[in-house]
Formats: structure tokens, C-alpha cells, sequence
């Protein structure tokens, strides 16, 4: 018996549910469906369609989703990105007070094994390196009180007094702008401030 355009219909449904459904689909119409070859081809073709109407789409992420993200991203940078640019300048004066700290505590040990600081000739070289001009540094180490000279974090040199305006020696940064003097980041930062 082959299947009318009826019960075709009716088949297709069927491949649709569990065996369990099939059987009481069965029990409630008392019929018997014996497909044909053909009618067996368009119920899989329907199945697979079926199979691929239900298969979950890639994954990806819309234009639009996207683009809400990166309105958020620049919402974000434009608060922050201020608040961090201030801080820039305050460390960079943090730096500068620490690498002024370190070199004083190696001047001290300069003077401890010499008996003398470094004049302001020998400049702070003489803690890399032993002098080889200027006062003799006989107790000078072997592997230096330095390993190697920082520059301040705006890239200039270090300046060096001894004797120094503000006490036995002075060690400073001029500043942002290089420059003696000057106000905000552009002040001097000497050892008298530590």
C-alpha cells in the first residue's frame, strides 16, 4: 500500500517524534503505512531539512554587538585615560627621588672606604668607576658602589655638587624642562628634599 498525499503528510510528522509516538499514532488510527521507495527518499530529504532548520546557527558576534562593545571601550578610556596621565607626572618625581635616594646611599658608602666624597670633577662617575683624576680613592671597590649611572626619567644626567648649596654634597634633577628652577614638574628635585 503506498501513501496517498493525505497520509504523507501524516509520515513526515512522524519522523518527526520518538518510536514510543510513532506506536501510538499507530494504536489511535488503526492504520497501516507501508511507504513506497519514493515516499521513503522525501521523508529523510524532510528529516534532514528538519535537522537543519533545528541546527543552532554558528557562533559569532553581530556588528552591532561589536560596536556597543567598543562605545563601552571608549567610554571607559575617556574616564581613565585623564586620571592616569595626571599620575604619569607624580611618578615620574617618585622615580626621580628614588634614584636620588639610591645614589646618596652610595655616596655614603663612597665616603666610608675613601674617607672624602667624590669631588664635583670626579662627579658621580667615580661611583661606577674608580677616578683616575682629582683626590686618590685608595679604598675604592673593586666592583663599584654602582652598577651603572641613571639617567633622571625625563633622559637627562644627574647634576652634582660637592661640596654641596644645600649640604656636604648635592645630587638633583633639574626637572621636566631641564632647566634650573622652575615650578610643578618642572622643579628641581635634590637630595635636601629627602
Amino acid at each position: 500500500m503506498s501513501l496517498n498525499s493525505s497520509n504523507k503528510h501524516n509520515v513526515v510528522k512522524l519522523f518527526q517524534f520518538s518510536p514510543s509516538a510513532i506506536r501510538k499514532y499507530h494504536s489511535t488510527c488503526n492504520t497501516i503505512i507501508v511507504p513506497t521507495f519514493i515516499d521513503i527518499i522525501d521523508m529523510q530529504n524532510s528529516v534532514s531539512l528538519l535537522k537543519r532548520v533545528r541546527k543552532p546557527l554558528a557562533r559569532g558576534f553581530t556588528l552591532i554587538e561589536i560596536m556597543v562593545v567598543i562605545a563601552i571601550l571608549g567610554i571607559m578610556a575617556a574616564v581613565v585615560v585623564p586620571k592616569l596621565v595626571g599620575h604619569t607626572d607624580t611618578a615620574k618625581i617618585a622615580a626621580a627621588k628614588q634614584d636620588i635616594a639610591n645614589i646618596k646611599q652610595a655616596l655614603i658608602l663612597y665616603k666610608l672606604d675613601n674617607q672624602r666624597y667624590p669631588t664635583t670633577e670626579q662627579g658621580l662617575q667615580a661611583l661606577v668607576a674608580k677616578p683616575t683624576t682629582g683626590p686618590a680613592a685608595n679604598g675604592w671597590k673593586s666592583d663599584g658602589y654602582l652598577e651603572k649611572l641613571p639617567k633622571d626619567p625625563w633622559q637627562n644626567p644627574y647634576q652634582y655638587l660637592s661640596p654641596g648649596i644645600h649640604g656636604e654634597f648635592d645630587v638633583f634633577s633639574y626637572g621636566a624642562d631641564g632647566q634650573p628652577g622652575g615650578d610643578g614638574i618642572n622643579a628641581d628635585i635634590g637630595s635636601w628634599d629627602l
